[in-house]
């Protein structure tokens, strides 16, 4: 057997001094990036995407100057919600990020294909390549806050996220079944493979109000997602009720003017 020398650049002894090797990517030379926020779901179609939006729109509202990178290449939906229907332009140096009304740095991959409805027929390890690019080859300038929107599940894009891109936390977005609550489970045991920390948890369709007599009825069935909290030592959750006006808001590209206070607390603990 070789004797440790104490210098991993040389020694070959396999000893417990030996660091494994970061898969952390670089970003673009021209980007500042301070905090990297990832928004996850178990499953699809539960408003990771909306979750996603109106995090960057408080930032933005708050003063940060606020970015997204919309990791859900086969399904991405962040530019409809803002309104962006321009192609990103770049040089020689890199690409650059598509810009909302109000300043927030986007780039996904339907801001790239000539038609917004061009499907994506990649396979994984294309796909993941294809995300770390929109880390490393965008000139994202000053960012304080990047709101990442990754696709649903636990694999393989979202691991090369975890693994290629220095996460500072996630959010989870769930809906209120039951099934779902056990397909949350998975995703925050995936973050605690990561030693990634779960900032908090988002119920979406929580809840419809209303607007006559203000009372909430559990259209989707009882809320479980204070429990997964509980069990899992998350202390943070926020619930966002069926609301028609923001529903409408998406898909007019009207996002920024939403109107709510459901993910207040929440931003709060992102921005500490």
């Amino acid at each position: 057997m070789s004797e440790c020398t104490h210098n991993c650049e040389t020694c070959s002894a396999n000893c417990s001094d030996r660091q494994a090797e970061s898969l952390l990517e670089k970003p673009h030379a021209g980007s500042n990036i301070k905090k990297v926020i990832g928004i996850v779901s178990g499953k699809g179609g539960v408003g990771k995407s909306l979750v996603t939006s109106l995090m960057a729109v408080m930032a933005q509202r708050n003063g940060y100057k606020t970015a997204i990178l919309d990791a859900d290449i086969t399904g991405p939906s962040s530019p409809q919600a803002f309104g962006l229907h321009t192609r990103a332009m770049g040089n020689d140096e890199g690409l650059f990020p598509v810009e909302t009304k109000t300043g927030i740095g986007v780039m996904s991959l339907n801001l790239l294909t000539e038609n917004e409805t061009d499907p994506v027929v990649w396979r994984g390890p294309v796909i993941g390549s294809a995300v770390k690019q929109f880390w490393t080859d965008v000139i994202w300038g000053d960012v304080d806050y990047m709101f990442i929107d990754m696709p649903p599940g636990t694999g393989d894009v979202p691991l090369t996220v975890f693994q290629s891109i220095p996460v500072d936390g996630i959010i989870i977005v769930a809906s209120p079944q039951e099934l779902v609550g056990m397909i949350v489970e998975k995703a925050v045991n995936m973050a605690g493979l990561m030693n990634i920390p779960v900032l908090g948890l988002v119920e979406n369709m929580s809840y419809f109000e209303c607007p006559d007599c203000g009372k909430k009825h559990t259209i989707f069935g009882e809320s479980h997602i204070d429990e997964i909290a509980n069990k899992h030592g998350v202390a943070h959750t926020a619930k966002i009720p069926m609301n028609p006006k923001l529903a409408a808001a998406c898909d007019a590209g009207l996002i920024e003017l939403f109107e709510g206070d459901w993910l207040e607390e929440l931003f709060e603990v992102v921005s500490k």
